[in-house]
């Protein structure tokens, strides 16, 4: 019987306790000692336990077995030769439901008739050799594409057209080096930063814009805990997963931490679509530390997270990306995708026309990296997506049959502003003579020109133009054109629109008729549209991300935001007897006027700031 049980090949099989590789003739001896010392009771696992999880169970086989064959059994002295290759010989349960399916018929192959005494109440003799050393840590063969593109040095033009993925995804930093924006929470000397290489992650809520780096840090995380061993790290999303995908996966948890002492780290993503009943299945075992949450939100925690689970989190405000940031993260894009940037690493591109002679050759402008840093106020998803569709089609608007060593192909800064300007076009979808015929009628009610406000008001309406589109348009006339100089000229408007809704047409021609004369006869103050059309202007060319708003001007209903800083200093207006002097602006807009800033001046202050 012990020459049945000598291994015929020299496959490896992977402990699911310590993660060390060992030949299949001495993993049965090795698991005995390894269970024994992972049992902080010091009661042995291999006899009678009732708490061993199922899978332990069935992987015994029914052949009786006698102590002898166990003592006479071979054992292997040398280490394994595949230290350095990742083995998928893992017990199921510590693997996700419905994947994983090709490691666990490998572990069942391998270990088929080669499984000895494990019986209860029946103990195996130990070999006295040196167990065999560890092997590289577990990769999961998930995303080996992706890690593919990661670590080249360079994306062919041709493969860059063949991505399935977006640039976020592919070029998604794995360690802290390569992640921006974000020095105040993981910079150097920080408290978090020090708990990341220690790998002592704590639960944490991570609260910030799109695109601000949520997801990227978790999976950073993920990267250290996979490459040190310490930790699971298992990905959910709240928009599609279940309270029973949760639960399963904290049972998972359960099994990993009692037999193999490892911890999970269960990352959350737009945690706050889970209701308030979803979440409360965390609390018990984030509580005990049966598993380390980390929740990433857009949503403000105070109000979309529970108190209870709030408070055995640490909450990490991630700010809005600076133009800086967004500069490092697009220098490090184009580097990847080897896109040469115009009169910058000369020496580099001479090394670049020597390595891709088959390839076109890219270049883009210096302006168009900072019209994209600029545009996409601090979301680096939306940056880096628009690099790569400016890039695409431009090397898509170049000959197939061209695309060689000889193509030069350059991306400039109207190329950013027309794909932005196409995506606003596209949206056009209505015929030309409706905005036409609608154009005309604004236009005459604007010059006061009653006659000819009727005429186009009847041609349209006999056309077949849906009447509410008509009253819409006439209440918003209301406010564009009229404004102040006649304030009741909006509430004529709206009650053309709730008449027209009631009776519908014909009958409702006249009141439209109406409104159209009372609009066209009314006094014009364009005061207000004028004013909104300078606080659009700002906003649109102001450079870099957005000004925050001032902390006192915020509300501060939880304790959280009271830490933060939230409504400290602010003045409360009735509380004193005359004017208060109080800044309601941003810093970086005080003494800005926008009735008397005309347009246009708003614009060029802005390009020029």
């Amino acid at each position: 019987m012990a020459n049945e049980m000598t291994p015929t090949a020299p496959d490896s099989v992977q402990c699911p306790v310590c993660f060390k590789d060992f030949k299949a003739a001495t993993i049965n001896g090795h698991l005995d000692v390894c269970l024994q010392k992972t049992d902080t009771d010091g009661s042995s696992l291999s006899a009678k336990d009732e708490s061993e999880p199922p899978p332990k169970k069935s992987r015994i086989s029914g052949e009786a077995v006698t102590p002898t064959a166990t003592v006479n059994r071979p054992v292997a002295s040398s280490t394994s030769s595949m230290a350095g290759t990742p083995s998928s010989a893992v017990l199921s349960f510590f693997q996700p439901n419905k994947s994983k399916v090709s490691a666990q018929s490998e572990w069942s192959g391998s270990s088929s008739g080669k499984q000895t005494a494990a019986s209860k109440g029946l103990k195996r003799n130990v070999p006295s050799e040196a167990e065999p050393g560890p092997a590289g840590p577990e990769s999961q063969a998930s995303g080996s594409d992706q890690q593919t593109l990661k670590s080249s040095k360079g994306l062919s033009a041709r493969t860059l057209l063949t991505i399935n993925k977006p640039l976020a995804e592919i070029l998604r930093p794995n360690t802290l080096e390569e992640y921006f924006g974000q020095n105040k929470v993981v910079g150097q000397h920080t408290l978090l930063r020090s708990l990341l290489d220690t790998q002592e992650i704590p639960s944490l809520i991570l609260w910030g814009p799109p695109g601000c780096g949520k997801t990227t840090l978790a999976h950073i995380i993920s990267s250290g805990s996979k490459k040190k061993g310490t930790a699971r790290f298992v990905t959910l999303s709240a928009t599609s997963a279940s309270t029973s995908d949760v639960r399963e996966v904290i049972k998972q948890a359960q099994n990993e931490l009692r037999l193999c002492k490892r911890k999970t780290i269960l990352f959350i993503d737009e945690i706050h679509r889970f209701n308030k009943s979803q979440q409360d299945t965390f609390l018990p075992h984030v509580e005990c530390g049966t598993v380390t949450l980390i929740g990433a939100t857009t949503e403000n925690p105070s109000f979309q997270v529970n108190a209870a689970l709030l408070s055995r989190c640490r909450v990490l405000v991630l700010e809005k990306l600076s133009v800086e940031a967004m500069a490092s993260i697009l220098d490090r894009a184009v580097a990847t995708l080897g896109i040469r940037v115009l009169e910058r690493d000369a020496a580099n591109s001479k090394d670049q026309d020597q390595s891709d002679e088959h390839e076109p050759k890219i270049f883009i402008e210096q302006k168009a990296l900072d019209t994209i840093a600029f545009l996409c106020d601090g979301d680096a998803r939306t940056g880096l997506n628009s690099l790569q569709l400016a890039v695409q089609a431009q090397v898509s608007s170049a000959r197939p049959n061209q695309l060689d060593g000889s193509q030069e192909i350059l991306v400039k800064e109207e190329h950013i502003k027309e794909g932005l300007q196409r995506s606003h076009i596209l949206y056009d979808k209505a015929g030309e003579e409706h905005y036409n015929c609608i154009s005309a009628l604004h236009k005459s009610m604007r010059g006061s020109d009653e006659n000819a406000s009727l005429y186009w008001l009847g041609r349209m309406l006999e056309g077949g133009e849906d009447p509410l589109y008509v009253a819409r348009r006439l209440v918003r006339f209301a406010s564009e054109d009229v404004g102040m100089a006649d304030p009741s000229a909006l509430p004529q408007a709206v009650s053309a629109f709730q008449a027209c809704h009631f009776i519908g047409m014909p009958e409702c021609e006249v009141i439209l008729a109406q409104c159209a004369v009372y609009l066209a006869r009314a006094p014009k103050s364009v005061a207000i549209y004028k004013a909104y059309a300078n606080v659009k202007a700002s906003l649109r060319n102001h450079k870099g991300p957005l000004p925050s708003v001032p902390l006192h001007l915020r509300n501060a209903p939880t304790r959280l935001m009271k830490q933060l800083g939230y409504a400290k200093g602010y003045k409360y207006n009735p509380a004193f007897n005359g004017p208060v002097e109080q800044q309601y602006l941003p810093e970086e807009l005080q003494g800005i006027d926008f009735f008397t800033l005309d347009t246009f001046r708003t614009m060029m202050i802005y390009c020029n700031d």
